[in-house]
């Protein structure tokens, strides 16, 4: 068994600095996976802009464009998962899902400033999750609610220093979504999936092996279950 090498606690999450692949399996069971895992994309290009925002070199520098193991996903520990993913990713993570769980599902959610890097491809101007859930665990919400199309631009790269934060009207639809009571993020990064659990009320347990990445989640998600607190 890998001992994390570092753990927080902040009413019902718990955040672990370390490894994803070696530390999850040791947890149990989750009804949720919820995660936004390295994208594997040609992340070269961007001209002035790369050169002015930073954020796609820091993408490379941090691997975030290498894709991941799809065998962190077992239906046996967790009964649905949401997965955000690049395009490219679509041909060999959609079948993974649908040979391991009941129902597979693509949506998307649009983003007004996308940066303009195509290199001989398609502008991420949407950008697609996966949702894919066994039998009984199907998403909830209302109807309106289940089938309305995200609109929400990138988070600038300075708010949180990462590169890839998922904005909150995203991850809170996402949240409702996806029904059950214990959430996990094994890519936490700044705890953009924390801090939407905790708003609806999820116990939550989030994995990150980037330290600065680790701290931020630790600040946001204290931030949010205070906020939770005032509220009660």
């Amino acid at each position: 068994m890998t001992i994390p090498s570092f753990t927080v606690c902040i009413g019902n999450a718990r955040l672990y600095l370390g490894d994803a692949y070696a530390i999850l399996p040791t947890l149990g069971r989750f009804d949720r996976l919820v995660m936004d895992p390295q994208y594997e994309f040609d992340n070269s290009g961007g001209g002035e802009y790369r050169a002015a925002r930073g954020a796609s070199d820091q993408i490379v520098e941090e691997g975030l464009d290498q894709g991941f193991d799809h065998t962190i996903i077992n239906s046996l520990l967790f009964d649905a998962v949401v997965v955000f993913c690049h395009n490219d990713q679509l041909p060999k993570l959609l079948p993974y899902l649908d040979g391991n769980y009941h129902r597979t599902v693509v949506a998307f959610w649009a983003k007004p400033n996308p940066p303009p890097h195509r290199n001989k491809h398609y502008l991420a101007d949407t950008e697609p999750y996966i949702h894919a859930w066994n039998r009984g665990h199907e998403p909830v919400g209302a109807h309106h609610d289940m089938h309305r199309f995200i609109t929400a631009g990138s988070q600038p790269s300075k708010l949180y220093g990462h590169p890839t934060v998922k904005p909150e009207v995203v991850m809170d639809k996402i949240m409702t979504n996806v029904g059950g009571q214990s959430v996990c993020d094994p890519f936490m990064g700044t705890g953009s999936t924390g801090v939407a659990a905790i708003k609806a009320g999820k116990t939550f347990v989030g994995i990150e092996k980037n330290e600065k990445h680790f701290h931020t989640a630790v600040a946001r998600i204290k931030e949010a279950h205070a906020r939770q607190q005032e509220a009660a």
